[in-house]
């Protein structure tokens, strides 16, 4: 009989635990979501009138285009860009040891606009990759040693532009005096496998990093970058070392932006809704299979991290799931799928992904996880990443993609910073005694 009535008593204390867990988790959904229907329109959208104008003092700007075997897109990413209608306009492309014929499309691109635009379009051949660089990464410091502009900006060979988001993203770099400037690009979705997969990505998205808290210096975990639109002034990237300090990193544009932030850079974020457009890959498969090489690295490739990942999202977006099969959960569950609703919904306006696809998360939540699991499962058992035909050994790619190293370089530059201000300020001070 006591054990009977034990048992019923530690029964209640957990329903108890269980309803005041389920309560909690949807009181961190309600708050997050809030914030960002909230906070999401104060981003500026560089569609609005405001930003149709020329950048004051009309900065010289490079666009960047690393290609390696993009013969079928390469062609429809040059036409946008030469239809460009910023002047102080130069694009650099950098054909990274391609064997298929992207060399000789660039090439023929390169002697036509050498007649109509002298200087506006320029290649460069890459034959051979040096040891202990990534193929992307040495791409973008080559382009970057030739070229004297006052802008970078960095993109792929498989992404549009429309005429004047250069121009406009311009504008808002000077007004905001920025050091790195991301333009959220709007990505196309041409299957619903494809519309489940960045649906489910870009609601976690909000929760890796909120977008309208990249401009505060103080919100350090609140970084972006983007392989689309990654635009920095070209004094900042000097200062914090150039592509050198992340020569083996797998995610060059999420490492740019955190070593920006990290080393104190004023970083702006901004949308452009069908004014920057790429299609990722063919089909949701296709998207999960394509991050097999990338997913490992954003977790510096420690197994721990990503367990971890996958069992917040296990938590925060399945879980509530089960939380409709009991009836003292079902509230707090409602609440949370509302809310995972209402991100789809603020973020749709901004990316264009219907945000009809809410109703499909849970797809595309398990499938995340796999392709997680996968991402790391691959790395392991090879010991490495296999990227464009050369084999990068984990050891070395765990060196150079841990932020804990930018961070210490970022905090050493800037004690080195503060101290030579304080010896000029002594100098100075003496010398006026003299």
């Amino acid at each position: 009989m006591s054990f009977h009535g034990w048992g019923m008593h530690v029964t209640e204390f957990w329903r108890g635990v269980i309803k005041t867990l389920s309560w909690g988790l949807a009181l961190v959904w309600v708050l997050r979501t809030y914030d960002a229907v909230q906070q999401l329109p104060t981003v500026p959208e560089l569609t609005m009138p405001d930003w149709d104008a020329t950048p004051e003092g009309t900065p010289t700007l490079t666009v960047v285009v690393p290609a390696r075997d993009e013969v079928e897109k390469i062609s429809a990413t040059l036409d946008a860009l030469l239809q460009a209608d910023y002047p102080g306009l130069r694009i650099l492309v950098v054909d990274d040891r391609s064997t298929d014929g992207t060399g000789a499309i660039v090439d023929a691109y390169v002697a036509e606009c050498a007649e109509k635009k002298p200087g506006k379009l320029e290649a460069i051949h890459i034959t051979e990759l040096p040891e202990g660089w990534l193929g992307k990464t040495f791409a973008l410091m080559v382009a970057t040693d030739n070229s004297v502009s006052d802008y970078l900006l960095f993109t792929d060979a498989d992404v549009l532009f429309s005429p004047s988001i250069l121009r406009r993203a311009l504008v808002y770099a000077r007004d905001s005096d920025a050091d790195h400037l991301v333009v959220m690009p709007t990505v196309l979705v041409r299957s619903r496998g494809e519309g489940i997969v960045l649906g489910v990505l870009q609601m976690l998205g909000l929760w890796a990093s909120r977008p309208w808290k990249v401009a505060d210096p103080k919100a350090k975990f609140d970084v972006i970058g983007v392989g689309a639109f990654n635009m920095v002034r070209r004094d900042a990237l000097n200062e914090i070392g150039g592509w050198l300090p992340q020569r083996l990193a797998v995610l060059e544009d999420i490492t740019l932006g955190r070593r920006m932030k990290a080393a104190g850079m004023r970083q702006r974020v901004a949308f452009a809704p069908g004014l920057v457009l790429v299609h990722w890959a063919k089909g949701g498969f296709g998207l999960l299979n394509g991050m097999t090489k990338n997913l490992f690295s954003a977790f510096n490739f420690q197994p721990a991290l990503l367990l971890l990942a996958c069992g917040w999202i296990g938590v925060f977006c399945l879980l509530p799931l089960a939380g409709l099969a009991w009836l003292p959960t079902v509230l707090p569950a409602l609440v949370i799928l509302s809310c995972i609703g209402a991100t789809y919904r603020v973020m749709g306006e901004e990316s264009q992904i219907d945000a009809r696809y809410a109703w499909l998360y849970p797809l595309g939540a398990v499938g995340l996880m796999f392709a997680l699991l996968r991402s790391m499962v691959v790395v392991l058992v090879k010991r490495g990443v296999v990227w464009r035909g050369t084999f990068y050994p984990l050891r070395d790619l765990r060196r150079h993609n841990s932020p804990f190293v930018w961070e210490r370089e970022a905090r050493k530059l800037r004690e080195e910073e503060a101290n030579a201000r304080r010896l000029a300020k002594k100098i100075a001070k003496n010398s006026k005694k003299t």
